[in-house]
């Protein structure tokens, strides 16, 4: 498994990439794609998950593009394994199956690409990876790529299909979660995304990152409330997500509404605005 010659053009800090694939005429195609690329310098390959480990442990990698159905290991498997890895590489999915997203989500995968590959989308999976290695190195340099690697992802970016196009969603860019059934609609400064993800789960991983549950069907942004009042009884909560006009106001459930006064008065990031203010209107 030997990495291709440096084509002319490189540039000086070309990312070093794993191709992983169990069919051959899929992992010429992919290591073909990345070989294209001017921001790639060595496309190394693996036909399954005990050779892209062999691969891993001899030399640095930066990212490695992943098949996920696979024998032996799969991709989402294997992930996991590099979890523990001092430094761990970017992963990018690359698959022909659409069912797989919320499994990547859940091991910080930086991109999903679907089969067949498109050249474009290859470029913009190689901008995130490289978003990812050009950050600033970490407080502690015992904790080296890694922990750039970790606080890029930690944002998380949640794929979401339409009209067979992966586009991903940052949470940062989302103001409210609504729940539909098993799905979870993302309203997000790009327009509105239903993925396959339960508003439960969404909950649970977003707590902590400044995201509160508020009525059974609506997670909400804490960044973007200005306002709580009462109509009829009734609680509900307004927020301005991302600079949108008019505001939106959403129900808040009673069980829900003092947890939800708690964390806004004790959050010191943010001033509570009364909902009746001018720049609310």
């Amino acid at each position: 498994m030997t990495g291709t010659a440096e084509p002319p053009g490189r540039r000086a800090q070309a990312l070093t990439v794993l191709a992983v694939d169990d069919e051959a005429p899929a992992l010429d195609e992919l290591a073909y794609l990345l070989n294209r690329h001017p921001g790639i310098g060595e496309v190394f390959r693996a036909g399954d998950a005990t050779s892209a480990l062999r691969e891993l442990n001899q030399r640095q990698i930066d990212a490695v593009f992943l098949d996920i159905n696979m024998p032996g290991l799969s991709g989402i498997e294997l992930a996991g394994v590099l979890a523990n890895f001092a430094q761990r590489p970017a992963i990018v999915f690359v698959t022909a199956h659409d069912d797989k997203a919320v499994a990547a989500f859940d091991v910080g995968a930086v991109d999903y690409l679907l089969k067949p590959i498109r050249e474009g989308r290859v470029d913009e999976a190689v901008r995130r990876v490289a978003t990812i290695r050009a950050a600033p190195p970490a407080t502690e340099p015992s904790r080296g790529r890694d922990e750039n690697a970790r606080r890029a992802t930690e944002s998380d970016v949640i794929p979401a299909e339409l009209g067979g196009v992966t586009h991903l969603v940052p949470r940062d860019s989302i103001g409210w979660v609504e729940a539909e059934g098993d799905y979870a609609r993302l309203h997000s400064a790009s327009g509105s995304h239903l993925v396959r993800i339960p508003l439960s789960t969404l909950e649970t991983r977003w707590r902590d990152h400044g995201f509160q549950r508020v009525h059974r069907s609506y997670l909400v942004a804490l960044r973007l409330v200005t306002g709580l009042r009462t109509v009829d009884g009734a609680v509900l909560v307004r927020l301005r997500p991302n600079g949108a006009s008019p505001a939106v106001e959403l129900p808040v459930s009673r069980r829900q509404a003092r947890e939800l006064r708690d964390r806004l008065v004790r959050n010191p990031m943010r001033s509570l605005r009364p909902a009746g203010s001018a720049d609310d209107q």
